[in-house]
C-alpha cells in the first residue's frame, strides 16, 4: 500500500468528528427527555452573533425558575437565521431543564434533534463508506 491510504484519513476523521458531534446531541436530548424537568419560561432577548461566513444568527435567551427557587437565563444552542413562530421577545416558551445542571437544557419547539440527527448520518455515511474502501483496499492488495 503506497501512501494514498493516508488521503482516506480526512473523510474519516471528518466522519468521526461529525458523528461524536450527532451521538453526543441525541444523547443529551433523550437525557433531558427521560429525566428533565419542564417549566413554564420566558424568552428576554436574542444573542445575535455572525457566523465565520457573515451569516446572522439569532439564539433565543431563555429565563426561567428551577423547582428549587433557582433563577435561570441561558441562550440556546442553536441559532436560527430569523425568528420563526412564537420565539420573539416576551414570550413564553416551555423548557426542559436538567436539575442537577440547568444550563444543559432544551426551549421545547426551537431546540429541534434534526441537526443532531444529520450530524449523525453523514457521519455514519463518511466513517462506514471510508472503512469499507480501506478494508476493500486493504484485501486486495
Amino acid at each position: 500500500m503506497e501512501r494514498e491510504w493516508l488521503f482516506s484519513l480526512i473523510p474519516l476523521t471528518i466522519g468521526v468528528v461529525f458523528l461524536g458531534f450527532g451521538v453526543y446531541g441525541l444523547r443529551r436530548a433523550g437525557a433531558l427527555r427521560r429525566t428533565g424537568v419542564t417549566a413554564e419560561g420566558r424568552i428576554v432577548r436574542h444573542d445575535v452573533r455572525r457566523d465565520h461566513e457573515g451569516a446572522t444568527l439569532h439564539y433565543p435567551v431563555a429565563a426561567w425558575t428551577t423547582r428549587d427557587g433557582r433563577e435561570c437565563e441561558y441562550a440556546s444552542r442553536f441559532g436560527r437565521g430569523s425568528i420563526v413562530g412564537g420565539f420573539g421577545v416576551g414570550t413564553s416558551a416551555m423548557v426542559r431543564y436538567d436539575p442537577e445542571d440547568p444550563r444543559r437544557f432544551a426551549i421545547q419547539g426551537w431546540d429541534v434533534t434534526t441537526v443532531d440527527l444529520v450530524f449523525t448520518i453523514v457521519g455514519s455515511l463518511f466513517t462506514a463508506g471510508t472503512l469499507t474502501v480501506l478494508l476493500v483496499r486493504l484485501l486486495t492488495l
